[in-house]
């Protein structure tokens, strides 16, 4: 099949994968990952050069565009949190995982430390996806599940930097690149945007995505990962969208008119259902040591945290889909694990993208639990347990 005929294809699914969200009351991105795995499989098809490349920068816009979303000050404030769910929600995954892969499934130390990291991660992809087309970005409860995800996504790196990636001498301009945006690029937004700015041909987009190409050009080179720099770059520059509200939304529509619905696509075509019908056992063995360490071991702090939506939070963390693929391709294409594992890793890792969320929207969701404005701010837990005793 031609790269146009993949291209129309896709262009179809992705009008399929809107309308049947909007229909049944599902993220959008489920739906795409759903009829990824679908399309791929129907049709034989692999993922072309292009539909990677685009997939790989909408991973990197949607990073950059959920640090952006985080109260610095409320983070700041709150670390605590963050922190103890962030962590917990990598370490517990990756133990379990990593033992089971290395004593039930026999695999060699190497490919188990590949299973539990790659297992052990959240999307901030679809946890962001997630919010913003529920209006949750702008809640606390959505603030503190992305400064929570963001932790578990860079203990996975500094996981994976530590057990296997060898950096190159292109790590040193890759830092001095990233730190030099990271300080200059806030300072320079405001005249930049008084000058250029609020125009239809959106110079201000084409200064944040040339950076983010800039950053993702470096990593590759260092053998390394743009997706920290972008994160924390989104997250520096948030205080300027917080002034320049319509910069934002106009890059969001950006991203989630043409580049996150490939991104999601690109998830589930990765996905090879012909390796896994022979291996459903093992399937659900690493999609039980996944689930279940994220949710006992998450559950106790969100319901300290984040009450009264301990649930959607646990389930949410339970998630995966970016650092997953990237790790379980790191795997691969490194000779470690080979193409029957890293279809397991997928499988698990879209999964894990797709049923808890759907779960967590369709029971837990905190706008179909209230019922209330969403751009009203949410109280701290301990106000919320205070109300409900009242209550009681």
């Amino acid at each position: 099949m031609s790269d146009i005929a993949v291209a129309a294809l896709l262009a179809g699914t992705i009008l399929l994968a809107s309308t049947v969200s909007i229909e049944i009351g599902i993220s959008v991105a489920l739906i795409e990952l759903l009829l990824g795995v679908v399309v791929g499989n129907s049709f034989h098809l692999d993922v072309p050069s292009w539909l990677a490349f685009i997939g790989s920068f909408a991973g990197i816009v949607l990073t950059f565009l959920a640090g952006a979303e985080v109260d610095v000050p409320q983070f700041r404030h709150e670390w605590r949190a963050s922190l103890s769910i962030g962590l917990v929600s990598f370490f517990a995954p990756f133990a379990v995982v990593g033992l089971l892969c290395f004593y039930a499934l026999d695999w060699s130390r190497r490919q188990a430390e590949i299973g539990g990291l790659a297992l052990s991660t959240t999307s901030l992809a679809v946890v962001y996806a997630v919010l913003v087309e529920t209006g949750l970005n702008r809640e606390l409860v959505g603030k503190r599940l992305m400064s929570a995800t963001f932790v578990t996504d860079i203990a996975t790196v500094i996981g994976l930097t530590v057990l296997f990636v060898k950096p190159t001498l292109w790590i040193v301009p890759f830092a001095l690149v990233s730190v030099a945006l990271i300080l200059v690029l806030p300072n320079l937004s405001p005249w930049f945007f008084s000058r250029y700015g609020d125009r239809v041909i959106e110079p201000e987009i084409k200064l944040v995505f040339a950076c983010l190409f800039l950053l993702m050009w470096l990593g590759t080179r260092a053998n390394s990962q743009a997706a920290l720099p972008a994160f924390v770059l989104g997250l520096v520059m948030s205080s300027h969208y917080v002034q320049h509200r319509q910069e934002q939304d106009r890059m969001r529509v950006v991203a989630f008119a043409f580049l996150t619905p490939f991104f999601f696509l690109k998830g589930g075509m990765n996905v090879s259902t012909g390796a896994l019908w022979g291996n459903l056992g093992i399937l659900a063995l690493l999609f039980v040591g996944k689930m279940v360490p994220k949710l006992t071991g998450v559950f106790p702090l969100a319901r300290r945290y984040t009450a009264p939506h301990a649930v959607f939070t646990t389930l949410l963390m339970s998630t995966g889909l970016t650092f997953g693929t990237i790790t379980s391709l790191y795997g691969l294409s490194a000779h470690i694990i080979d193409r029957t594992q890293f279809s397991l890793l997928i499988a698990v890792v879209v999964l894990s993208a797709i049923v808890p969320t759907a779960i967590a929207q369709r029971f837990y969701s905190p706008t179909t639990e209230e019922q209330r404005d969403l751009t009203a701010p949410v109280a701290p837990a301990g106000l919320w347990r205070t109300e409900q005793e009242g209550e009681a």
